[in-house]
């Protein structure tokens, strides 16, 4: 038998706040009966055991040792829901769902029923409202007028209200409609009122044929679903237009390629995709489920020289223990509907990625808005595809493929015979990356100092990013009265007395052009079955012009969905430098320069 791993996890001051306050085990008083460490055991213990489901003489306590090391490491963290719920009666292990509404009473509120069940559990919800009528079309039913689909996206949101208030971890909604839906003006704006859609995410959903009608200034037409007529013909820039300006104004809608989406659908005989979770980051059919997990890059490096280099060896470890772990959680997870048993169960997807990139780009000298930068990001966002489905092919080997495999895109001469229909995601990590003490997905730094709340009013202490202050010293430009400056200003661009080579690495969100941040998110997706979460930064001087630019590069180049945030275009702060905040983003956190409380942006931060 294995004896037990000697590792204890090493928790920043921030972390144990963070799992204080939302993560470890409670009693009936509220009093915290559980230690991080029993935390970690917990999860590895509970999702080790669906070893024994596939091989009765697995080694399941050296499969939880393992499981245990890598998450007390911090190297390897799974989503939120498996870190709450593992090894508890609640067991459901998975972040988000998406839900179908189809044009009937009956559909748009048993979908709502289905909902409130999945956000109770702590879960996240996605919606496509395409299918819905359109506002003033008729009821034969009643004779009267439909309300269209925006009027019971409300109805979805204060549900979610409700909800949120008495759960564990606050679901967030994902609302997607076509672009070719007669509504879409009003989808399009509904969002303006930052007191309305609270707990909703809004993206559009756009076709190649729009895009290439906005390109070559042509109209396109406006259908609907309910009968196929065409209702209206506006010219594409106009409607292209209202969703620059709004996303200009206030962050939303984000957008979501549907034809990138589905051309890269493993599985098309079970339907297109029309919607993706909260996050937007996962492209899912109907009642699909998120099962994500992040390796931190950031700490998978080796010395060479004075510098650092990648530990490919070690990150391939953590890749194959991932992707074993993540395929255990579909097995052990308890669906909240039978609906998602099936077809999660069916194909079995997976989402692995990474978090601490911008670390790991620091400690490597290379600038994040660099030609070397975005092929760094390539190189290993490749390397973690290639081991994932490696990892993934030799689980099929034991297991068996996955049961949609029959006519996937898999299933074809030489094709790769795989465990999990999708393998690789790259999330936003909002709060297990301040578990693990490192940079959010594959965002750059927001900053070198700032403040951050989560849950809504607690506050976590601000840090100047420790690898600035290790090469300060180093270097001998280090004083206490320069890390209260680069504390109150984030950023150290402009500041003479830093050396410009420190300077052109420690580059903030903000410090860098739009088009290498769609450049970086491009180079991500390019090796990721799923979709990738990137918030796209602008300055607070951005014009529209700016977001139309980056929204049309990141169509051009591949990326399955984009969001924007220009830089204090909302009010309220999650984190904070002179008065305005970005979102780290993540499961629990609000998104970048969202009102407080409000759930994540289209594809976040």
């Amino acid at each position: 038998m294995a004896s037990a791993p000697t590792v204890k996890p090493q928790l920043s001051a921030n972390a144990l706040v963070v799992l204080r306050e939302r993560y470890l085990r409670r009693d009936e008083h509220q009093n915290i009966v559980e230690t991080p460490e029993e935390l970690f055991r917990r999860v590895a213990r509970a999702v080790a055991a669906a070893d024994r489901w596939f091989d009765p003489l697995a080694d399941v306590e050296a499969t939880a040792a393992a499981f245990y090391e890598a998450m007390a490491s911090l190297e390897f963290l799974p989503n939120t829901p498996a870190l709450m719920n593992a090894g508890t009666p609640l067991g459901q292990l998975e972040a988000c769902f998406v839900l179908p509404i189809d044009d009937s009473l009956d559909s748009i509120f048993e979908t709502l029923k289905q909902a409130a069940l999945i956000q109770k559990t702590g879960g996240g919800t996605g919606f496509s409202f395409s299918r819905l009528r359109p506002r003033g079309d008729i009821v034969h039913s009643t004779m009267g007028q439909a309300s269209g689909p925006v009027s019971f996206m409300s109805i979805y949101d204060t549900a979610s209200e409700v909800i949120k208030q008495g759960s564990k971890r606050r679901g967030a909604n994902m609302g997607v409609l076509r672009v070719d839906h007669p509504d879409i003006r009003e989808f399009i704006t509904c969002k303006r009122d930052p007191t309305k859609f609270t707990n909703f995410n809004i993206s559009v959903g756009v076709s190649d044929a729009f895009i290439e009608a906005v390109e070559n200034g042509k109209e396109y037409p406006l259908v609907n679903p309910r009968d196929g007529h065409v209702w209206a013909r506006p010219p594409a820039r106009e409607i292209f237009d209202l969703i620059v300006q709004s996303a200009w104004d206030n962050g939303e809608p984000g957008l979501l390629a549907l034809d990138t989406i589905n051309r890269a659908n493993p599985t098309p005989l079970l339907g297109p995709m029309e919607a993706t979770n909260p996050c937007a980051e996962m492209p899912l059919l109907p009642y699909e489920a998120c099962c994500l997990g992040s390796i931190d890059v950031g700490k998978l490096v080796t010395r060479k020289g004075e510098g650092y280099e990648v530990a490919w060896n070690r990150l391939a470890d953590r890749v194959r223990l991932g992707v074993h772990f993540l395929d255990n959680v579909v097995e052990a997870n308890r669906y909240p509907l039978p609906e998602n048993a099936r077809i999660c169960l069916g194909n079995r997807k997976i989402g692995l990625g990474v978090m601490g990139f911008a670390d790991l780009l620091i400690r490597l000298g290379i600038p994040y808005d660099s030609d070397e930068g975005v092929a760094m990001g390539e190189r290993l966002m490749a390397f973690v595809e290639a081991e994932a489905r490696v990892a993934s092919a030799q689980l099929a080997e034991k297991r068996g493929v996955f049961p949609n495999f029959p006519g996937s895109a898999y299933d074809r001469p030489n094709g790769p015979r795989l465990r999990n229909a999708t393998v690789t995601t790259i999330a936003p990590t909002g709060t297990i990356s301040i578990i693990a003490d490192c940079s959010s997905g594959i965002e750059p730094l927001f900053a070198l100092a700032y403040l951050k709340r989560v849950f809504g009013e607690v506050q976590l202490a601000q840090e100047v990013h420790p690898a600035f202050v290790e090469v300060a010293r180093r270097r001998r430009f280090y004083s206490d009265e320069l890390l209260r400056r680069v504390a109150e200003r984030g950023s150290i661009q402009g500041m003479a007395e830093i050396p410009a080579d420190v300077r052109r690495v420690f580059v903030t969100a903000l410090d860098i052009a739009p088009e290498w941040h769609v450049r970086m998110q491009a180079a991500f997706q390019r090796h990721v079955d799923n979709g990738v979460s990137k918030t796209i930064n602008l300055p607070v001087t951005a014009s529209p012009d700016d977001v139309r630019d980056a929204y049309l590069l990141a169509y051009r180049l591949g990326c399955k969905g984009i969001t924007v945030y220009r830089y204090g275009s909302r009010p309220a702060q999650v984190l904070s430098v002179q008065g305005y905040c970005i979102s780290c983003s993540g499961e629990d956190s609000a998104p970048l320069g969202r009102p407080e409380g409000e759930p994540l942006p289209a594809v976040c931060a």
